[in-house]
């Protein structure tokens, strides 16, 4: 597992439909978060803006764009994204799109992930697809696909982290969405985490939306999940979780 922050594994979603209420929730969790998702709902109401908003203050900021097109669109979409100057940027893991987000990105820091199966999804819906392919077997093929091309990381929920690492070791970022501590709702997530268990099976950052949206403290329930990340860390290579500030 790569060496990461603390306070960097825990990448909260701003799954809201304002850049004013994005700003709000930014400015209630203050220093206790550095990384944050922009999603396609939050794109198209200045999502944008705010990212380089965010980047100016000194924030990580992981682009959900999915992007999925020609190779010759997908190129131009990802050297434009590249020059905002965000960190993660997240292409569907079709061989074609990865290698053209790789030649679009070029020198720049940009880091690629490669969205495997959605943690939404579950075997009903690869039946649906009509792939011969289980689940388990498209999300490695597909993270096959990400080292092949050089991307960065993948995106696969923490039921597949464990095989995902045992395929890459370190050659891949494994980020997972659909994280819930025990006890709260799943909501549409058929392939739902703890914090621990994610990190356990070998995830490198966890994604958080409607956990924290939702909670009446948001800054209690970043502090929540960050222990329990640290639990599951192995205590030498972790600096100990220092007491939030929230300011």
């Amino acid at each position: 597992m790569v060496a990461i922050p603390l306070n960097d594994r825990l990448i909260v979603a701003l799954d809201v439909p304002t850049a004013a209420a994005a700003r709000d929730l930014v400015s209630r969790l203050g220093t206790a978060v550095s990384f944050y998702k922009i999603g396609l709902q939050l794109q198209y109401a200045g999502g944008i803006d705010l990212a380089r908003e965010l980047k100016d203050a000194g924030k990580k900021i992981f682009l959900d764009a999915k992007l999925f097109d020609i190779d010759q669109t997908v190129i131009g979409a990802t050297a434009n994204i590249a020059r905002l100057g965000v960190d993660f940027l997240t292409v569907h893991a079709h061989r074609p799109t990865l290698r053209a987000a790789v030649a679009g990105r070029g020198k720049s820091g940009l880091r690629l992930l490669g969205v495997t199966v959605l943690t939404s999804m579950g075997p009903a819906d690869m039946a649906e697809l009509g792939t011969r392919f289980s689940l388990e077997e498209m999300v490695l093929r597909r993270a096959q696909a990400a080292i092949d091309t050089g991307c960065d990381g993948v995106i696969a929920s923490g039921s597949e982290a464990r095989q995902l690492r045992a395929l890459a070791g370190n050659r891949l970022l494994i980020v997972t969405p659909g994280i819930r501590s025990e006890g709260v709702a799943a909501d549409d997530q058929q392939r739902a985490a703890t914090p621990r268990e994610a990190i356990a099976a070998g995830a490198d950052y966890l994604v958080v939306g409607r956990q924290i949206l939702r909670s009446p403290d948001p800054g209690a329930a970043v502090e929540a999940i960050l222990r329990e990340v640290e639990s599951a860390l192995p205590r030498e290579r972790t600096p100990r979780l220092q007491t939030l500030n929230l300011d």
